[in-house]
């Protein structure tokens, strides 16, 4: 006898597991190397280079327009008092033309002055009176040029310092980004990137402080120069009068 066996069901297949899909790729983040973004990204050291060089920067260019305006009064106000004392008749008349404003004043009035005391207290050495007007006329002189040239010596500092400054900044930048490679063990752009871009950023501020500080101060050692010229054209044309009205006076 043949015995047949049921077959045992076939066990239905188990569905195929959906993909898992793959996780999506974040995009990295780039750091902000705008003049602000590297600057709010710096460490404070290097900030505070940054802030001091900005403020030399500005110290300079109100020093330039400050002294600019001081400068061109005073040519102005020196010439006026020349063709006065050139065209004048006596010492009193050339301060009174002059008046008393300034440096030219002084000078005028220095010498009004000198004649009318020696001439109250009858002095009549002429080469003594003139001896004290000249020493009346280098004091003023003397205190003028320091008026005149009061911040000029500003100028020198920022342009022989701020390079300095400028490279210290530098060297502490360079040095953030060495410490960011050794902790993150790498050297992908993002971390480097902003130490040398910090560094980078103090060097050119340090230059933007430091060449407008050297040019304007070498262009006003020329114009405090031409302006001593004239201030000392001027008391030589006071001493001058003084010289003809004291020998007038000889003569009489």
């Amino acid at each position: 006898m043949i015995l047949l066996t049921a077959a045992a069901p076939l066990a239905p297949e188990a569905p195929a597991a959906a993909p898992i899909p793959a996780p999506a790729l974040e995009a990295p983040i780039l750091p902000d190397l705008t003049p602000w973004g590297m600057f709010m990204g710096a460490d404070i050291v290097v900030k505070l280079v940054i802030i001091g060089l900005l403020v030399a920067s500005v110290v300079t260019w109100t020093i330039y327009l400050a002294k600019s305006a001081e400068l061109r009064s005073a040519q102005r106000r020196l010439r006026d008092a020349i063709d006065d004392v050139n065209s004048a008749s006596s010492v009193q008349d050339a301060a009174t033309r002059v008046g008393e404003a300034g440096a030219p004043g002084a000078l005028a009035q220095a010498v009004a002055e000198e004649r009318a005391i020696s001439r109250s207290t009858g002095a009549a050495d002429k080469e003594g009176v003139k001896e004290r007007a000249v020493s009346r006329l280098e004091r003023i002189q003397a205190g003028a040029n320091r008026r005149m040239t009061a911040g000029v010596g500003i100028l020198a500092t920022i342009s022989n310092t701020a390079p300095f400054v400028g490279l210290f900044g530098t060297v502490w930048g360079i040095m953030n980004a060495f410490i960011g490679i050794s902790e993150s063990q790498t050297t992908n752009l993002a971390v480097v990137a902003p130490g040398i871009a910090e560094a980078l950023l103090a060097t050119a501020l340090g230059l933007v402080a430091a060449i407008p500080a050297t040019v304007i101060y070498n262009h006003f050692s020329r114009a405090v120069g031409g302006w001593r010229a004239n201030l000392m054209d001027l008391s030589a044309a006071l001493l001058r009068l003084l010289s003809r009205e004291l020998d007038s006076d000889g003569a009489r």
